[in-house]
């Protein structure tokens, strides 16, 4: 743990009230979320009764231009929609319902009758093993072993430390840190990582306006360093998995040197933002940042697991070993050397995983049942010139996940924007399906909008105002680089 030494008196006490403050606050949240787990709230009632409404619409009455096959998926879509936006049912257990569904209505094992050639039941079981669902494994076991061995909190002991003395150079640091642990960890788990670094440093600055900057600047950082990796984020992998379905391999390099430039781009922005808006020139704090290494043969073994599997995954065009095969090794390599147990892989964040897997279905299901090209006949995309429909679904992207889960967003847009492309000249599958995955990840306007987030506004140091109007301005402006000027780049480098 880092101990602030301030350049103001009482900074241990200070820290020590703040720290108290924080556990107390979420211990009040965790009791009112437990409340409202327990009591129905109307959001909920209303997303079942519209949900059970919109399935059942297609199912009872014909659809033009549908056959039956497709006015069963629209059923499924629809409900998918309803209850992902609603958060009626857990986001995890749509997406499972939305697998069973298809199996039941729209595969080879249907309950009512289908066409010769429908899809065959096992394609959509098979969305839970998905080769991107085996990536993300490898990379969350990775990520919790890094957590377990402390490798995490020393890594960011180590780097903070050429950040330290002026308060705004603090501040960069530790968004740079985040950013970098966001990239191969999950931006929640991220996010609750370095808060356990900076309660201590949040006593140490001024009540108001710089505690807030700094509170601040965590989540934007999680939620923006996690567009960097295929493993950073659940929508970068429902963006790979639908480009993979329709026969497009994106290397981990490749995403890389896709998204990066654009991550630190925006990370650069929003910190020149925040500082501006919260951190006054001149502000100093001196931190004494202790790294204590685990040296066991576990640890070390870790180390050297963790180290090779991100090298493999960053020279995928050296040795053309897929990064999926080697987050899998990775996995036997944990599991085998026993620096990982059974255990371990209970505590994965299996629920995300079953999200991804959700959205991977449903996008099979939209595409297998040609649902995909009759929602995309009732407007007139093709009168649109790509560029034009890059920034609408863009748009779309960033807006939807501002109000619901990045995930969802992802699920909901990514199968739409994948018929797109084969329909009009000049829009590339890969352009549009990675321009929405990094477009749903910029979304972090509200407390609900992200996990990284919540945990930030339950410090209670940051006013819902203050996120809104940071979110908002890193958000448009993000998209709008997005949009409007990396598919540019992309092309230039011959990566789309």
């Amino acid at each position: 743990m880092p101990t602030p030494r301030a350049r103001r008196p009482r900074t241990d006490r200070q820290a020590d009230a703040a720290s108290r403050g924080v556990a107390r606050r979420r211990r009040a949240d965790s009791a009112r979320r437990a409340v409202d787990d327990a009591r129905p709230s109307a959001r909920r009632i209303i997303g079942l009764v519209l949900g059970a409404v919109v399935f059942a619409v297609p199912l009872v009455f014909d659809v033009p231009g549908l056959d039956d096959p497709g006015e069963r998926m629209l059923s499924i879509f629809l409900l998918a929609i309803v209850l992902w936006v609603t958060e009626a049912i857990p986001l995890v257990a749509t997406a499972v319902l939305v697998i069973g569904l298809e199996v039941l209505l729209v595969s080879d094992q249907a309950l009512l009758p289908m066409p010769e050639g429908a899809t065959h039941y096992a394609e959509f079981l098979a969305a839970l093993a998905n080769p991107v669902i085996i990536l993300f494994l490898g990379g969350f076991l990775i990520a919790d072993g890094a957590a377990k061995y402390h490798l995490d909190k020393n890594l960011a002991a180590v780097l903070i430390k050429p950040f330290t003395g002026s308060a705004r150079r603090t501040v960069l640091g530790l968004m740079v840190i985040t950013a970098l642990l966001s990239m191969f960890m999950s931006n929640t788990a991220t996010t609750a990582t370095m808060f356990a670094v900076v309660i201590p440093i949040l006593g140490a600055l001024p009540e108001g306006r710089p505690r807030a900057g700094l509170a601040l600047s965590i989540p934007v950082a999680a939620n923006v360093g996690g567009i960097g990796t295929p493993v950073g984020t659940p929508p970068n992998a429902i963006a790979l998995g639908a480009l993979a379905e329709r026969g497009h391999h994106i290397s981990f390099a490749s995403w890389m040197v896709m998204a990066v430039p654009l991550m630190l781009v925006i990370l650069l922005g929003a910190w020149l933002l925040l500082i501006v808006l919260f951190i006054p020139a001149g502000l100093g704090i001196e931190l004494d940042m202790r790294a204590t290494w685990h040296t066991d043969r576990r640890a070390v073994t870790f180390y050297v697991i963790a180290a090779a599997t991100i090298l493999l995954w960053m020279t995928e065009s050296l040795h053309a070993m897929s990064a999926n095969v080697v987050g899998f090794l990775a996995v036997i390599a944990l599991l085998v050397t026993g620096v990982m147990g059974g255990e371990d892989l209970g505590r994965l964040s299996w629920p995300v995983l079953w999200l991804v897997a959700g959205g991977i279905a449903l996008g099979d299901g939209v595409g297998d049942t040609g649902l995909d090209v009759w929602l995309l006949g009732l407007f007139d995309w093709g009168a649109m010139p790509a560029l034009a429909v890059v920034v609408v679904m863009g748009a779309l992207g960033l807006a939807m996940s501002n109000v619901i889960s990045h995930s969802a967003a992802s699920n909901l847009l990514i199968p739409l924007a994948m018929g797109l492309a084969g329909g009009i000249e000049g829009l590339e599958p890969v352009t549009i399906a990675v321009v929405l995955a990094l477009a749903c990840s910029l979304g972090m306007s509200l407390p609900i909008s992200t996990p990284p987030n919540a945990i930030a506004y339950a410090t209670g140091e940051v006013s819902t105002a203050d996120m809104a109007r940071v979110g908002i301005v890193i958000g448009v402006a993000g998209t709008t680089v997005l949009v409007l000027v990396m598919p540019t780049l992309w092309s230039w480098m011959g990566l789309v």
